[in-house]
């Protein structure tokens, strides 16, 4: 059985000012996560499962729209405010989305295989596919609790204009998870790399840390135990209207409960994407050199 991807693509855009996902960095208007869905059907992969916002509907489906028949299956899920409550109350006022473990967990009724996630606007790299596709691959029990994750360098991960959200992953010996803590303003200076923590204070990060980009690997197991986390948050913090429930963070509880093991795979390819304006042209230029490398063809999907 080919796995699925999970493409996470109902994010608000805050930072960037407007629906990223649709913006182009190929020459012939290729947008970022064209290249991962290349990447990710070169590698293996059979189905595409599109995360995405009611708002933003009509232009998604406008640039997808018969792109890969005859390419991979292709679906879409909406990611509502109120999918997936259980019969919580939705609290007046909240208009941003319930964050990344949720945007997972709207699609259980779509997804009978193996998976992966990824965000729509990042570029993961041609290896990393693979990399994710052969774990997928190997056959395991259906309630099997063995997950992975796409480990990036930190340095290789950062924008050069302004401060990103990345999980960082502290690692055993034989490379599974003990541990993953999101830092949400995380930036470069010079040769400096810092977060700010909770005071207000800076702490310096090497740059050499293992990194989260949200690309996971799990089987069906997850959703109930995002499920259960996701009823502990809104329990917890439903009433606030700017809480996320992180992807990263129900997985790195699940690995402190001890429910579950996610395998670390490596990898020294960069992580780039479009979180902020400026990014647009520094990922349409990286996208040019690997053009120019053979990586990519200059026109997709043809």
């Amino acid at each position: 059985m080919k796995p699925a991807l999970v493409i996470m693509a109902a994010g608000v855009g805050s930072r960037y000012g407007g629906c990223k996902q649709i913006e182009a960095v190929g020459p012939n208007g290729e947008l970022v996560i064209d290249y991962s869905i290349y990447d990710a059907v070169r590698a293996g992969f059979g189905k595409l499962v599109f995360v995405i916002r009611c708002d933003f509907e009509d232009s998604l489906k406008a640039r997808f729209a018969g792109r890969f028949e005859g390419v991979i299956e292709t679906a879409y899920v909406y990611q509502g405010l109120d999918c997936c409550l259980d019969g919580f109350a939705l609290s007046q006022g909240r208009e941003k989305p319930w964050g990344t473990g949720h945007a997972v967990l709207v699609t259980r009724d779509i997804i009978n295989e193996p998976f992966a996630v990824i965000n729509a606007d990042d570029c993961y790299g041609q290896n990393s596919f693979k990399i994710m596709a052969e774990f997928l691959s190997v056959p395991q029990d259906s309630g099997s609790d063995d997950y992975a994750i796409v480990g990036y360098k930190l340095a290789n991960s950062l924008s050069k204009y302004g401060a990103v959200c990345r999980a960082v992953c502290e690692c055993d010996k034989k490379m599974f998870l003990k541990g993953i803590v999101e830092h949400t303003k995380i930036e470069k200076q010079g040769q400096q790399v810092f977060y700010i923590d909770r005071a207000g204070e800076k702490q310096f990060l090497r740059g050499d840390e293992i990194v989260s980009m949200n690309f996971w690997g799990f089987g069906q197991s997850v959703f109930e135990h995002l499920q259960s986390q996701f009823r502990d948050f809104l329990a917890n913090l439903g009433s606030d209207i700017e809480a996320e429930f992180f992807l990263p963070t129900a997985i790195g509880n699940s690995i402190e409960e001890e429910k579950v093991r996610v395998k670390v795979l490596p990898t020294d390819q960069p992580c780039f994407g479009v979180t902020y304006r400026k990014d647009n042209a520094a990922a349409a230029a990286k996208i040019n050199d690997l053009i120019e490398q053979g990586v990519y063809p200059k026109k997709l999907w043809e």
